[in-house]
């Protein structure tokens, strides 16, 4: 694996977009992309996600919308990283293999969770399995155990892993225990590890313990806004990067207490950037008229530092 610089900032999860009739809908990812770079000034992906229904697609789908992100993101975004978990660990080599042939600037999987890990050498071994069948990529971790439900704690699983998996790079953090990130960053900081935090309201509290940047839905359509908390945050200006978490925990909270999921961070960004992102993929349902009056209302009425 060549050298690389230490990856820093914002990477948007991406949505996948799709067409009325449930199909993924490749055509927009062309616009989708300007969308990010010029108006969010985000310039890294993570690609079929949690955010973008990667469980919920097919093999094939998540091929073609890989393929399509490294193609129009080429010469404009710095960083694809595309997500290649599955609870087959066949499937998930196959996706590793093929994200190394198109050019991925890096992998990322998640635990499995029917059948789950119960032990650190047992997650190992399967990442390693995975990892090694793209022995030229970074490799990343993507912690989430709100909804695999695999806890074994990231400090433990670190420890030694690089003589395991040589391309580990590091760990998407999609968790609110701040202890264990903490504790990973302490203890890793003669590596080149990168934490990058995924929940992102709580993206301050993660930047004070070390975070390097952070992976989340909110970019999509509040990567600028995020992007002036990093930058005050980086001159030392607290207040002002509190008051960029405030209000985006503010949106956050109205909408969670209206019932917030994927199906509407997709109608949220529908609004906000004006690239149709369609319906979500059964069982998710699409978010309600009422839903999407309510959350432009709010998100419409929050006065920003920056004064938009």
């Amino acid at each position: 694996m060549t050298s690389r610089k230490k990856f820093q900032g914002l990477v948007a999860a991406t949505i996948t977009p799709m067409t009325p009739d449930g199909q993924i809908n490749l055509r927009v990812i062309r616009q989708y992309v300007d969308y990010l770079v010029n108006e969010q000034n985000v310039k890294s992906v993570f690609v079929n996600g949690t955010t973008g229904e990667g469980l919920s697609l097919s093999i094939q789908e998540r091929k073609q919308l890989a393929e399509e992100w490294v193609c129009q993101g080429k010469d404009k975004l710095d960083h694809v990283i595309i997500h290649v978990g599955a609870l087959s660990l066949l499937e998930s080599q196959e996706l590793a293999r093929h994200a190394a042939a198109i050019g991925a600037g890096g992998i990322a999987a998640i635990a499995p969770f029917f059948f789950k890990p119960t032990h650190k050498d047992e997650l190992v071994a399967f990442l390693q399995k995975v990892a090694s069948e793209a022995p030229g990529v970074p490799f990343y971790y993507y912690h989430i155990p709100p909804l695999t439900g695999v806890k074994i704690r990231v400090e433990e699983l670190v420890d030694g892993i690089k003589e395991r998996i040589p391309t580990f790079q590091g760990v998407k953090f999609s968790d609110t225990d701040l202890l264990d990130l903490a504790q990973c960053i302490h203890k890793n900081e003669t590596q080149q590890l990168e934490f990058l935090y995924g929940v992102d309201e709580q993206l301050l509290g993660a930047l004070a313990v070390g975070a390097n940047g952070a992976v989340g839905s909110t970019y999509n359509y509040l990567g600028r806004q995020t992007n002036l908390m990093l930058q005050a945050f980086a001159k030392a200006d607290l207040a002002l990067a509190q008051k960029y978490q405030f209000l985006t925990g503010e949106f956050l909270n109205f909408v969670i207490k209206l019932g917030f999921g994927v199906a509407q961070t997709k109608a949220v960004m529908t609004f906000v950037s004006g690239v149709p992102m369609g319906p979500p993929r059964l069982p998710l349902v699409a978010a309600s008229e009422e839903f999407v009056a309510k959350a432009k209302a709010k998100l419409d009425s929050i006065v920003w530092p920056d004064g938009d």
